[in-house]
């Protein structure tokens, strides 16, 4: 398994050395969990639901009120939500969206979800438990790398104004060249050439819907400064992928 989604830039810069500029990324209180296809083959989904619910969690249910075992909630004042999230398989219908995985768990299909779990680091996280023990845990996050692919590909279908945050704040933390070294390492993947398709389409230009979705999450009308940092941080980042994909040795 790995966390991907909203939380990722907190985990990958809150508990580094890196810096955004942007200040602390808020964080979320939702949690996207990628799930390998492994998981079915040995029935470990099982373990997986049982820990869920000895945590208080249980399967949640839309405004129709019908079950919706992608996403378990905690039922607390304050919910905390989890979405499951597989990569397809080969074996199932290319529209599917959901995977049924048991009778009350089942994953949002995602393309490009199986880059995360290739390209995965471990974040070392220490808090307390509900019952006041302290713990420490090593958990997989999705890299750099694969959180710009998921993260642009979701842009590419919604176009949030918090996703297109979420990525600059990445890039300006962590670096472009070390977001693109990450994503060549990814390379030959169509999930990758499409996300970089997005980021030209969408963040190059300086008021395209990238640079002002960023402005906009900040709450800021037009902020041309900021925006105009957002398309060069892009630029960049297709130049730094597109030369390091030249320096490729041709298998043949």
């Amino acid at each position: 398994m790995v966390v991907v989604g909203g939380l990722v830039p907190h985990l990958l810069v809150g508990t580094s050395n890196a810096q955004s500029r942007l200040g602390d990324h808020p964080g979320t209180i939702d949690l996207d969990l990628g799930i390998d296809l492994a998981l079915l083959g040995d029935s470990r989904y099982r373990e997986l639901s049982e820990r869920l619910r000895d945590a208080g969690f249980k399967p949640d249910v839309n405004n129709r009120d019908n079950l919706t075992p992608q996403r378990w909630t905690s039922g607390t004042p304050r919910p905390v939500t989890i979405d499951f999230l597989m990569p397809p398989s080969g074996e199932t219908d290319s529209s599917r969206r959901i995977m049924h995985i048991d009778s009350d768990l089942a994953a949002i299909v995602t393309p490009g979800l199986e880059l995360a779990l290739a390209d995965r680091t471990w974040i070392d996280l220490a808090d307390h438990l509900p019952n006041g023990a302290l713990v420490s845990r090593s958990i997989p996050v999705c890299g750099a790398g694969a959180f710009t692919v998921l993260k642009a590909l979701a842009f590419g279908n919604r176009t949030r104004n918090k996703d297109a945050y979420d990525l600059f704040y990445v890039w300006d933390a962590l670096g472009i060249e070390e977001v693109a070294e990450r994503l060549a390492l990814l390379r030959p993947n169509s999930s990758v050439d499409e996300a970089l398709k997005i980021i030209r389409k969408d963040f190059f230009d300086l008021d395209g819907p990238g640079p002002t979705g960023v402005s906009g999450f900040l709450g800021r009308v037009k902020d041309d400064e900021l925006q105009a940092d957002v398309s060069g941080q892009a630029r960049a980042l297709c130049q730094f992928a597109a030369d390091l994909g030249n320096q490729r040795p041709n298998p043949g």
